[in-house]
């Protein structure tokens, strides 16, 4: 009996000692290989037409804005290859009899003065919209941004009562979500 008790105790023995033994600590890293998304087919913004009517210098207008998606412009790429199509906008202000104050198409072209390289070369024309009547203008604001991000850089733009129109670069980013502390 005494046999079988030490033969016991030296497989006890063995057997915690090669179970508590540590294993041999590697530097290698598995990762698993993760593959990028496929580009798909050129990625179109959807068309959108804005109709406001407004009062400006006590005569009643209405302010049209068009965007269409323009295969005529140059694509732009993302960092994954995938393709853009950059858009057109159309703005129009029309009088209360029919005549047109103002009628240009804009496309990323019309801001390339306040445009960095980068997005000359993967920015697209993202939106124009009306904003106010102020004294003898109408302004509307756009923007020039990376497809699918909150990234952008925001234009003004200015309509005169002689027709004329003007691009200023935006400094000041509506970010608050509150009207009143943005004026």
């Amino acid at each position: 009996m005494k046999r079988i008790a030490l033969v016991l105790t030296a497989v006890l023995s063995v057997g915690l000692l090669t179970g508590c033994k540590q294993k041999k600590q590697t530097e290698d890293i598995i990762v698993h290989k993760v593959e990028a998304p496929k580009p798909q087919a050129p990625i179109k913004m959807q068309e959108y037409n804005q109709v406001k009517d407004v009062k400006w210098l006590n005569r009643d207008y209405q302010v049209n804005i068009a965007r269409v998606a323009d295969d005529s412009l140059s694509m732009v790429k993302d960092e994954t290859g995938q393709k853009f199509v950059d858009n057109r906008i159309t703005v129009r202000i029309i009088r209360a009899d029919g005549s047109i104050c103002f009628n240009r198409s804009f496309t990323k072209a019309a801001f390339d003065d306040y445009l960095d390289n980068d997005y000359r070369r993967t920015g697209i024309l993202e939106g124009i919209v009306f904003d106010r009547v102020e004294g003898n203008q109408v302004v509307f604001a756009g923007s020039v941004s990376h497809p699918q991000t909150d990234e952008y850089i925001p234009f003004i733009i200015t309509v005169d009562n002689m027709g004329t129109g003007d691009i200023t670069r935006d400094s000041d980013l509506d970010t608050s979500g509150n009207e009143e502390n943005d004026l």
